[in-house]
């Protein structure tokens, strides 16, 4: 059995064992207080952590590699170039197909606001503008590693890469430590793989103990609409967009992103699975480490293509709830605000909610009607987050054979990249068992 097809089995165990407990134990004392806040919420909390211990020195190290294995600055500009114009060319094409599925479908028409519905919702606020680009910069560099603030982390590497490459000689006992670093850093991710399938199940089974396959009925025009934009844009605009610009098959390309996008749906955290969508595009899909080192990390960032479908889908549920009507300026309006609050809140914990609330402040629907989608917001998010990690790896790849970075003799290998047995050196040579 091949390690995806390990985790996606523990992880339908998780669902259905999750799903099981919410219907017929929720009011159980010793099974909540022992397996769904005991058992599955400290594995689940132990294989979280142990993922994003992975995500620094991993893009660290690998972005420093990149940089001066690119050994020009203005391919580095190129490829950032290339990677944010194809970043909010997706994250558009995301929420005007969001708008114009939930346009036609009409999520939320005849849905009764109940008094359980009408909770209390307080947006956090938007950081200006101004403020995020001056957040780009770190004063505190150890700060910034310390908190994972993933935008100034690039910037400060990319910077220490260049300086690395401008010192010439000098600079290459840097350099080869950073490859060797690396290289201990992929295989710690190889290790970690390992234990995945039980941390996939932990997850699983809390989401689901917690909040059931029963939450979605209520909200399920709104679930399904969502669900389905997914779908459609990660099997219809996503590989037309890897067809024709990156000139490979789609069907290969989402075969070797099962693992990764099986680890974004199980954490929730396009981040916390940036070490598992490195060694995806790099090991399994040929992106030479130049080119992944920086447009995965940027792109885990930036790359809102999940949250703009749920945004574009919940304002059409939304005005359609409250009777309102936004017309053709309106939804144009929710387009624009969308493609540009992703990149005005970037790396803002809470981004999605922060997001939506500006977006319904700028069209006149009532921010408390967030309230109504939040409880099923959680399994949206899993699904969410899949998205987005397929769009930074096509996006990548994209960008790879525009740069001719990409072997494509791995691309066209089933098998390459796959994950091997963990084997500790002994002494002398063993055969494997």
């Amino acid at each position: 059995m091949t390690m995806t097809t390990k985790i996606l089995v523990w992880m339908g165990a998780g669902l259905i064992l999750g799903s099981l407990i919410n219907a017929f134990a929720s009011d159980v004392a010793f099974i909540q207080d022992y397996f769904v806040n005991g058992v599955f919420h400290v594995v689940g909390a132990l294989f979280i952590s142990l993922l994003k211990m992975l995500v620094v020195p991993l893009v660290t190290f690998s972005l420093i590699c990149g940089v001066c294995g690119l050994g020009d600055v203005k391919k580095l500009g190129r490829v950032g170039a290339k990677a944010f114009g194809l970043f909010m060319v997706t994250t558009a094409l995301a929420i005007t197909v969001a708008v114009t599925v939930a346009s036609v479908i009409g999520p939320g028409e005849g849905f009764e606001l109940s008094e359980q519905t009408q909770t209390e919702f307080t947006p956090p606020p938007a950081p200006p503008l101004t403020q995020v680009i001056i957040d780009l910069v770190p004063s505190n560099p150890v700060a910034a590693f310390a908190d994972g603030n993933m935008l100034q982390i690039i910037f400060f590497t990319i910077l220490f890469g260049i300086c690395i490459l401008m010192i010439g000689e000098r600079g290459k006992p840097l350099a080869e430590g950073a490859e060797r670093l690396n290289e201990v850093m992929m295989q710690v991710v190889n290790v970690v793989m390992h234990v995945a399938p039980i941390g996939v199940f932990a997850l699983m089974a809390k989401t689901f103990s917690l909040q059931g396959l029963g939450l979605i009925l209520p909200m399920i025009s709104y679930f399904g609409v969502v669900a389905l934009v997914l779908v459609l844009h990660l099997t219809g605009t996503l590989m037309i967009l890897l067809k024709v610009l990156g000139r490979v098959s789609p069907m290969m390309f989402l075969k070797k992103m099962r693992t990764a996008q099986v680890f974004a749906f199980s954490t929730s955290s396009s981040n916390a699975t940036i070490p598992v969508t490195l060694r995806a595009t790099e090991k399994r899909i040929g992106v030479e480490n130049s080119t992944a080192s920086f447009v995965v990390p940027f792109g885990a960032t930036i790359n809102m293509d999940g949250t703009a479908i749920m945004q574009g889908v919940a304002t059409v549920f939304i005005a359609n709830v409250y009777g309102i009507e936004l017309g053709l300026t309106g939804y144009l309006t929710v387009i624009g605000m969308a493609v540009l609050a992703s990149i005005g809140t970037a790396g803002v914990p809470g981004v999605g909610l922060i997001m939506l609330a500006m977006v319904f402040n700028q069209v006149g629907l009532p921010v408390e009607g967030i309230a109504l989608i939040m409880g099923v917001d959680r399994l949206l998010d899993m699904m969410r987050t899949a998205v987005n990690v397929t769009g930074d790896a096509v996006v990548t790849t994209v960008v790879a054979r525009s740069e001719n970075s990409i072997s494509m003799d791995t691309f066209n290998d089933p098998n390459a990249g796959s994950i091997e047995d963990v084997h500790l050196p002994h002494g002398e040579k063993t055969s494997k068992s």
